[in-house]
């Protein structure tokens, strides 16, 4: 997002001779994103300065502290019974009521991301950036550097655009990186048993995945931390057609590796006739899971392509902004992305935009509903959502006052409604009389405010 922006506003003015002092433009905003029944929910705050130092050179400082809280599906079918499921620590259990998909309600987490990047002019028609970005979950920590050059021709009327970003992350997940496929098992035997205290095994399940100090104890069905790399290119040329319409296209590429999997999802082991979850009996006095149940597992490779199209267009005083994203990838995800926004001129200072965007996404090739039991294990299987076949809209609108000397401010409200549905060749018996996507309703409220000093 960033480098897409960055196209759009390589043409930056000349500033006027005379200036003083260089000066510190401040972005700030607050975000709250509620999804519906208790799901995830996200207060974020970030601020971004910029240093002007003049003949175009720039200095952009980033800070976001996001505080997300809820409950997320876990991957597992819903059942006419309530089900029973260990922890990611492995230090207790909760359960889902019967006829319910199931969510993981220990999802808890503070998220701290800061980032800074340099752009400055190299001779009269050249521009070269670069940055570093940071960030660091209760379970993940992320290091990147980034890239970019471009160059104008045509009397500055055409930009032609490249961008690379390397990134390094790491998993440090709760009770350990489970591996590929492996039962669910029971609460550690070594961490809670009749010897422990209860009360100290309860509040570690408290903080299960929290805080950063988490327990690092795991079963044999977990190995410890794990990592991945990410490679991004961005090609792209933007070009001012005329003074009301600029235009820009995009190629991007992407090469993640490592740890690609999501280690707090699962797959529920069903019967092939019925398709219920096969049960499970934990041994006497400890708790466990009343269900078979296996953690998923995905390529350790993904490359993905996207091409990504925009039109900017004054309209007398009002602008529409349209843009268009195909994206594909090795895992056969397909996805198109529609965004428009019309900005409305209210008068001098003011504006009102209403925003729409649709989106559609084909499933993964490994996206499975359920494992059957007795059947061969696949090498890769997963039953998340997000790697399933949905579609998305997004519609809302923002008003604000437009930027002159002084300061700046908006509101934004949104609805989000996310619904997708389940390959009918996977649906196996009962599983068609219950529900089978986690569909959800989200509210999107942010306002922002900017200044110079």
């Amino acid at each position: 997002m960033a480098a897409t922006c960055a196209l759009l506003g390589s043409a930056a003015a000349q500033p006027a001779a005379g200036q003083e002092d260089p000066r510190w433009s401040m972005d700030t905003a607050i975000l709250y994103y509620g999804e519906s029944e208790g799901r995830v929910r996200d207060v974020s705050v970030t601020a971004l300065a910029t240093r002007d130092f003049y003949d175009e050179r720039y200095l952009t400082l980033n800070l976001s502290i996001d505080t997300l809280t809820g409950a997320s599906a876990s991957g597992a079918i819903a059942l006419d019974r309530p089900q029973t499921f260990t922890s990611p620590s492995g230090l207790d259990t909760y359960t889902t009521p019967a006829g319910e998909i199931p969510l993981d309600p220990t999802f808890l987490d503070t998220r701290l991301a800061i980032s800074a990047r340099w752009s400055q002019p190299l001779g009269r028609l050249n521009r070269f950036g670069a940055g570093l970005s940071f960030s660091r979950e209760y379970d993940y920590r992320h290091g990147g550097v980034n890239f970019s050059f471009s160059r104008d021709f045509n009397r500055r009327n055409t930009t032609l655009s490249a961008a690379v970003a390397f990134a390094q992350d790491s998993w440090n997940p709760v009770g350990g990186a489970p591996i590929p496929l492996a039962e669910l098992l029971g609460v550690l035997e070594d961490v809670c048993d009749d010897d422990d205290d209860h009360d100290e095994c309860e509040d570690h399940e408290d903080d299960d995945r929290d805080h950063d100090d988490h327990d690092h104890r795991h079963g044999p069905n977990k190995l410890g931390d794990d990592s991945k790399t990410i490679t991004d290119v961005l090609l792209g040329v933007t070009q001012i057609v005329n003074q009301s319409l600029v235009v820009q296209l995009n190629y991007s590429f992407s090469n993640s590796s490592g740890y690609l999997n999501d280690p707090y999802k699962l797959l529920s082991v069903v019967n092939a006739v019925t398709g219920d979850t096969i049960p499970a009996h934990p041994p006497d006095g400890m708790p466990g899971p009343d269900g078979l149940y296996r953690f998923e597992s995905r390529p350790a490779e993904r490359i993905r392509h996207g091409l990504f199209t925009r039109m900017k267009y004054w309209l007398g005083g009002n602008v529409l902004d349209l843009s268009y994203r195909y994206a594909t990838d090795d895992w056969e995800i397909d996805s198109h992305t529609v965004d428009g926004r019309y900005r409305i001129s209210l008068g001098d200072v003011r504006y009102l935009e209403p925003h729409v965007r649709l989106y559609s996404q084909t499933e993964a090739n490994f996206y499975r509903f359920s494992l059957v039991d007795g059947e061969p294990m696949p090498a890769f299987a997963a039953s998340d959502f997000r790697l399933g076949r949905f579609d998305a809209v997004t519609a809302g609108v923002e008003y604000g006052t437009e930027r002159n000397s002084g300061a700046q401010w908006s509101v934004r409200l949104e609805y989000y409604r996310q619904a997708g549905e389940v390959p009918a060749e996977q649906i196996i018996g009962r599983q068609a009389e219950r529900p089978q996507f986690a569909s959800l309703d989200a509210v999107i409220a942010q306002f922002s405010y900017k200044f110079d000093f």
